[in-house]
């Protein structure tokens, strides 16, 4: 194995670490654009597992997801590859320009650049989550679907709950969801051919 075949692993993660300006959320579509839709690591719903996952575990989001897709695609040294892709360039960055931040710190011409990527972010992370909500809509049917969201926003919002706790209880019940389609379903298909 060469490292030609870690090409496209280094380009999308670079990539994302790069452009993902704004923190770890605002890095989630992108580097769900490079594993979904560009180099097809994942599927969608195999993206979604892996993020609800990974903001229940401790640490940066963009690093585990990049750590998961690296091992997905290459194994371990795949994991070391992408994480060091993803990190090394803004660490780098940032080490290069920390004496240019403290001059420009009061230009406006800096704020103007950051006030005119907020919106950027806030779309891109309101499709991501208009598009897994429509999943949610499919996947456990409109009433629930507003029910989990409301019951969401609530513990999150209202209640202050921790969101990996939030992520962990939902998870469980996707656990028992499945496992009750499958018991119904394997139980209608008997049934079916009993009579």
């Amino acid at each position: 194995m060469s490292w030609k075949d870690y090409n496209g692993l280094v380009v999308g993660m670079v990539r994302t670490g790069i452009l993902g300006y704004g923190g770890g959320p605002s890095v989630i579509p992108l580097i769900r654009y490079e594993a979904v839709t560009r180099y097809k690591w994942v599927s969608d719903d195999e993206f979604g597992e892996i993020l609800a996952i990974a903001n229940a575990l401790p640490g940066p989001i963009a690093t585990k997801m990049a750590a998961y897709l690296g091992y997905k695609t290459k194994g371990v040294l795949g994991a070391i590859v992408s994480v060091l892709a993803h990190i090394l360039p803004t660490s780098i960055a940032i080490i290069a320009l920390l004496g240019s931040m403290y001059a420009l710190r009061e230009s406006k011409i800096v704020a103007g650049m950051v006030a005119a990527v907020r919106p950027v972010i806030f779309v891109m992370l309101g499709m991501m989550a208009y598009e897994f909500a429509m999943k949610a809509w499919k996947g456990l049917g409109k009433w629930f679907a507003i029910l989990f969201g409301v019951i969401a926003f609530a513990a999150l919002q209202l209640l202050n709950i921790h969101p990996g706790l939030v992520i962990t209880v939902f998870l469980a019940y996707g656990f028992f969801h499945f496992g009750l389609v499958q018991r119904v379903k394997s139980k209608g298909n008997s049934d079916k051919e009993v009579s």
